[in-house]
C-alpha cells in the first residue's frame, strides 16, 4: 500500500482504519519511542539503510506543452507527481476528495510558475469521473498523459469483510480505474496517442494475511491494464503499471496513529519499520521517489514499454 492508497478518508477527514503490514500497533509506537531514545544515546537509526535522496525536478522539460491528468493527487505520491509534472512543463489537472488539500496543491504549483487545476471527484462515482476527465480535457485542449493513482485498502480476515467494505475497496481500486480509463481513452485517441500509468502495489508480487480485498483488486488491476494496453496499442497509446512498496507519507503516518507524536518519534518509527521490513534498502520510500517512476513511464524515454510493470519497492518483493 502506498500513501495514495489512503487518499479516501471519511467525510470528516479521518482515515477508515486502513493500515500497512501491522504498522498500526502499540508495539510500533513503542518501538519508535525506543528507537528515538536510542538516537538520543548516539545510536544511528538508519545504520545499514540506504541513504534517502532528495529528489529535484529533472530540468528536462519532458512534458512541456503536455496535458497531464492525475487521480488521487491531494497528497502522497499523487501530490508529488503533480508537482514534478508541472515542474517539467505540464498543464496538470488533478482530483481528490479533500478540497482543502487540493486547493493547496494547486496554489503551490502556480506559485512555482506552473499550471494546474484541482477538481473534486470521487473515483467510485461514474458521473464524477466523467465530469473530471472531460473538464480537464476541455480546459486544456485534450489529454496526453494520465496517472491513475487513487486507491484505498482495508485489512481484516476475508470472512470479516462486510459486502459494503469489500465493494468499497474493489470499487475504488479496480472499478475506479476502469472508469478512469473508459473516459480517458477517447480523448487520447483523438489526440493521436498518449500514455497511461496506473498505480498498483507490491501485493501483486507478494502479499500477507488480512489483505484479500486489496490484493484481489490490485491483481485485477494489473490484468485489466495489460489487456487495455493491447486494445489501444494501435492508437499509439501505452499503458503501464507502477508497482510501489510502502511509502513514507503523512497519510501512512496518520493511520499509524502517529500524527500527534513529535516528528522525531515518527521518523524513528518509520526507520525501525523500514529496517525490519525492507531487505535491501532497509527504509520506506519517499513519495517523490515513487512519483519519478510515474514520470519515467509517462515520458518518451519509455517509448517501447507497454503492458509492463515498474516495481519500486526497495527490493522487498525480490527477497527470498
Amino acid at each position: 500500500m502506498t500513501a495514495e492508497d489512503l487518499d479516501h478518508p471519511d467525510a470528516d477527514g479521518t482515515a477508515r482504519g486502513y493500515s500497512r503490514r501491522r504498522l498500526l500497533t502499540t508495539g510500533a509506537v513503542s518501538a519508535g519511542a525506543a528507537a528515538l531514545a536510542g538516537a538520543a544515546g548516539g545510536i544511528a537509526l538508519t545504520q545499514g539503510a540506504a541513504p534517502t535522496p532528495v529528489i529535484q525536478p529533472s530540468g528536462r522539460r519532458r512534458f512541456a506543452g503536455k496535458v497531464v491528468l492525475i487521480t488521487g493527487a491531494t497528497s502522497g505520491i499523487g501530490r508529488s507527481a503533480a508537482l514534478l509534472f508541472a515542474a517539467e512543463g505540464a498543464k496538470v489537472g488533478f482530483c481528490g476528495r479533500r478540497e482543502n488539500l487540493g486547493a493547496q496543491v494547486e496554489r503551490e504549483i502556480r506559485a512555482a510558475g506552473g499550471e494546474a487545476s484541482y477538481l473534486r471527484a470521487d473515483v467510485r462515482e461514474e458521473a464524477d469521473v466523467r465530469r473530471f476527465v472531460d473538464q480537464v480535457a476541455s480546459r486544456y485542449g485534450g489529454l496526453d498523459v494520465c496517472f491513475n493513482n487513487a486507491g484505498v485498502t482495508l485489512e481484516k480476515p476475508l470472512h470479516e469483510f462486510t459486502s459494503a467494505e469489500w465493494d468499497d475497496v474493489v470499487n475504488t481500486d479496480l472499478r475506479g480505474n476502469f472508469l478512469a480509463l473508459k473516459y480517458q481513452i477517447p480523448h487520447l485517441i483523438r489526440r493521436g496517442g498518449g500514455t497511461v500509468v496506473v498505480t498498483a502495489s507490491s501485493v501483486v508480487r507478494t502479499t500477507t494475511e488480512n489483505r484479500s480485498a486489496y490484493t484481489a483488486a490490485k491483481h485485477g488491476l494489473v490484468g485489466m491494464v495489460n489487456c487495455a494496453a493491447f486494445d489501444y496499442a494501435r492508437y499509439n497509446i501505452r499503458i503501464n503499471t507502477l508497482v510501489p512498496g510502502t511509502t513514507n507519507t503523512e497519510l501512512v503516518r496518520r493511520v499509524a496513529g502517529a500524527m500527534g507524536l513529535p516528528d522525531a518519534v515518527w521518523s524513528a518509527m518509520a526507520a525501525t519499520w523500514g529496517k525490519a521490513n525492507v531487505p535491501g534498502m532497509a527504509r520506506m520510500a519517499t513519495a517523490d521517489e515513487i512519483a519519478v517512476g510515474a514520470l519515467a513511464l509517462a515520458s518518451p524515454d519509455f517509448s517501447y514499454m507497454t503492458a509492463a510493470q515498474l516495481v519500486m519497492d526497495g527490493g522487498h518483493t525480490a527477497h527470498a
